[in-house]
């Protein structure tokens, strides 16, 4: 009994009272505001743009410091899209930065007389998009940081009873008793005093419009009143100037708080008595009864009752304001998500008519609720499939006012393999070398991106160039570009021609892309088909596999890949894993490196055959062709002939006269290793360096050995130079680049078997 107890106190102090939902008086709304004035002053738009920041992390802008960036920035929507969801849509970076554009466009006041449609093609999971969506700002728009206020009015009867009237009724009623009138001849008597009983002392009628509380404040009145409350700061040239703030100074409260608040002013004679009456209570959201969140699919039937009404709270306004018919508490189902969302889910079936009702108030902001004319300012939004369009083809005039969004199946490589990873378990990584498992996202994504592509053709121009690591039809590359990764293996040129106006001109091609080619659906089964065949205890999955289930055992989903895509993957691949071998393999002697390249810029400066001391390192120097060239094939390479060299030894030189030594060395007093000539000439030397550092081992076949051996008693049978080697190697691999031992033990002799470092030796 004791722990029953615990639990339910427990429990009843989690779930707490409704006190937090009671209204609260408007002087007291006002001292919030003046605490909280961007909480308070907030419309849906506002609130729809807090709601996305709220959940979205922003991550840093990898290429920030590159003055061409266009800001596409990586935008982690866990927590909006994922977290706390039964079914988790993946937001790629693509539509991430659509979206977080497309909020902040909202924001600034670019939300005017709009539809909202995210249009995608079956399988991209617009469904869950928007569910997942509603359901978070749902939570959001329930709490603290996300709340809102709306009206409530609370009229005190005794201001309005007629004393002579009530004593009247009580004297019949006594009069009743005492001449002993049947009971039913007291109806109406008693339904005149529950009108007018006193255990209750107020009606509360709320505003069927959520319209917020400083609404009630006179337009004309508004930017003096804010002016006095507000003291002269950011916040109030932000709301005085910015376009977002602009529906507090414009908007009108819905007929009926107007009606309200008019016949208070002509009963009561003063503003100060009618504002005593006027509260503020959070604005309730709940999609399940439509309050404030109104989701309607194809199927569901218009209700036949268009307009709403509230007998009990009409009855009693008219027993107030006797019976004048000065307000008239009626409504439209609209009013319900007014200040809120309304959400068609498709737009075909009935949801095709629900659209062209919104038509007119998309246009004027106003539905017409027989007489009275109620203002809509909600968040439209819809999802629809491509070939749904031409439901509202024939409504011209509404084509200026819907905004599409685009939904496209996943561009993003590192979106795609994320989307196995929850579904199948994080585990499968485990099971695939590394990059074998992108790899095979990046064969999904090849089939849902335009083959020929405008923007990059006018960047790269002739694809061949890269045809070592890059298909022809540059998806590769571009797919690349779409995780906001830019490959180190392009060219010098191509790389400063990769201006700011390109890269929006790629990005916004995405926006027409992933419309075609494996959906969503189809990708999850794929990947379920090619896991189950090759995931097996103790084996690796690796890119011999991949290719033999697209060209061998499913080669009907071969054939919807792009040709010559998977032959470029593999190069892409044999690329990638030779500079990783490269990289753990090489051994950075940065001492030896810095003393060959200050005795080369000091030595220069000489004539052949002549001896000098460095002034640098302290080394006694014979000038020689032998020194220059020993020094030389680290800078440009083995293949550089006597020409390239002799070239290249009389322009550095000259830019040491000129501008290391005279400006650098003597006037700024640099030291001669942070010069911008020593610290060029030392990226070239290690570059050079990491080219060639396979080669005394591409023909020992003791090394190879040594690899399979590794980890195995026989191991320690070779000499010590060797065991040396390929530990580093193996140790650097895991370290630097995530590979299990046994990944790595595979993937440097994948490397050597396959001669990767002869075919990419002048690329």
């Amino acid at each position: 009994m004791k722990n029953i107890k615990n639990a339910m106190d427990s429990l009843n102090k989690k779930i707490g009272g409704p006190s937090r939902n009671l209204p609260i008086p408007f002087d007291e709304f006002i001292q919030i505001l003046s605490k909280e004035p961007l909480v308070v002053i907030r419309n849906i738009f506002q609130i729809f743009h807090d709601m996305v920041k709220n959940y979205v992390d922003e991550e840093i802008d990898e290429h920030a410091e590159d003055p061409e960036t266009i800001n596409y920035t990586y935008y982690d929507c866990t927590r909006l899209f994922v977290q706390g969801s039964d079914n988790p849509f993946m937001a790629d970076r693509l539509f991430a930065n659509r979206l977080v554009k497309q909020v902040e466009d909202i924001k600034r006041g670019t939300q005017q007389n709009k539809i909202y449609i995210y249009e995608g093609p079956h399988g991209c999971g617009k469904s869950t998009f928007l569910n997942n969506f509603l359901n978070k700002f749902e939570e959001y728009a329930n709490t603290k940081e996300g709340r809102r206020f709306e009206t409530v009015w609370r009229l005190d009867k005794k201001l309005f009873t007629d004393p002579p009237k009530h004593e009247a009724v009580q004297f019949y009623k006594k009069l009743c008793h005492l001449l002993e009138i049947p009971q039913d001849n007291q109806v109406l008597l008693n339904q005149e005093e529950e009108t007018f009983r006193t255990t209750e002392n107020y009606i509360e009628i709320p505003c069927p419009s959520h319209d917020n509380p400083l609404l009630m404040i006179p337009k004309k009145y508004r930017r003096d009143f804010f002016d006095i409350l507000f003291k002269n700061d950011e916040f109030k040239w932000k709301l005085f100037t910015d376009k977002e703030f602009e529906w507090i100074f414009n908007d009108r409260p819905c007929t009926i708080c107007s009606s309200i608040s008019l016949a208070l002013l002509n009963t009561l004679k003063h503003p100060s008595e009618v504002f005593k009456m006027l509260y503020a209570r959070p604005y309730r959201f709940n999609r399940r009864l439509g309050q404030g969140i109104g989701v309607f699919n194809p199927g569901d039937k218009p209700i036949k009752q268009h307009i709403l009404r509230n007998e009990p709270i009409q009855k009693k306004i008219n027993a107030l304001f006797k019976d004048t018919e000065e307000i008239e508490y009626i409504y439209s189902r609209y009013a319900k998500t007014n200040n809120g969302i309304y959400a068609l889910m498709d737009v075909k079936g009935h949801n095709s008519e629900r659209l062209i009702e919104l038509h007119n108030i998309i246009s004027e902001g106003i539905h017409k609720v027989e007489d009275i004319e109620e203002t809509v300012n909600s968040l439209l939004i819809a999802i629809m499939n491509p070939e749904d369009k031409k439901n509202i083809e024939d409504l011209q005039s509404f084509s200026d006012r819907i905004e599409y969004i685009p939904i496209p199946y996943i561009l993003d490589i590192n979106t795609e393999v994320e989307i196995y990873r929850n579904i199948f378990g994080k585990y499968i990584d485990e099971h695939f070398l590394p990059r074998v498992l992108h790899n095979f996202a990046r064969i999904i994504i090849s089939t849902r991106l335009n083959v020929e592509s405008k923007a990059m053709q006018d960047w790269i121009g002739d694809a061949k160039k890269y045809e070592l690591y890059c298909d022809v039809n540059l998806q590769l590359l571009k797919m690349e570009i779409y995780t906001g990764h830019i490959p180190t293996w392009l060219s010098e040129d191509d790389r400063n021609r990769f201006t700011a106006a390109r890269r929006k001109r790629i990005i916004k091609e995405g926006a027409e892309e992933g419309r075609q080619g494996f959906s969503g659906r189809d990708s999850i089964k794929i990947f379920n088909d090619f896991f189950s065949l090759f995931a097996r205890d103790g084996g690796l999955i690796n890119m011999s596999n991949l290719c033999d289930f697209f060209t061998k055992t499913h080669k009907g989903l071969g054939e919807s890949i792009p040709k010559g895509f998977l032959e470029s993957l593999l190069h892409m691949y044999n690329y990638t894993i030779l500079q990783e071998v490269k990289e753990s393999l090489f051994y950075f002697n940065k001492e030896q490196i810095a003393k060959d390249l200050q005795n080369y810029m000091f030595a220069i400066n000489f004539e052949m055959g002549a001896s000098a001391t460095c002034n640098y390192t302290g080394d006694k120097l014979q000038i020689s062709e032998d020194l220059f060239k020993s020094i030389e094939v680290r800078l440009l390479g083995s293949k550089a002939d006597n020409e390239k060299r002799e070239k290249f030894r009389k322009t550095t030189q000259k830019e040491y006269a000129s501008k290391t030594l005279t400006k650098e060395i003597m006037i700024e007093n640099k030291p001669v290793i942070e010069t911008e000539l020593y610290l060029n000439l030392h990226q070239q030397y290690e570059h050079h360096i990491k080219e060639t550092v396979l080669e005394p081992f591409l023909d020992n076949d003791n090394f190879r050995r040594a690899i399979k051996d590794f980890g195995t008693e026989d191991f320690k049978s070779y000499d010590e130079k060797i065991k040396n080697d390929v530990t580093f190697l193996i140790d650097n691999l895991c370290t630097k680049y995530r590979y299990k031992k046994k990944g790595a033990k595979e993937v440097c002799i994948y490397t050597v078997d396959n001669k990767l470092a002869e075919k990419f030796k002048n690329p």
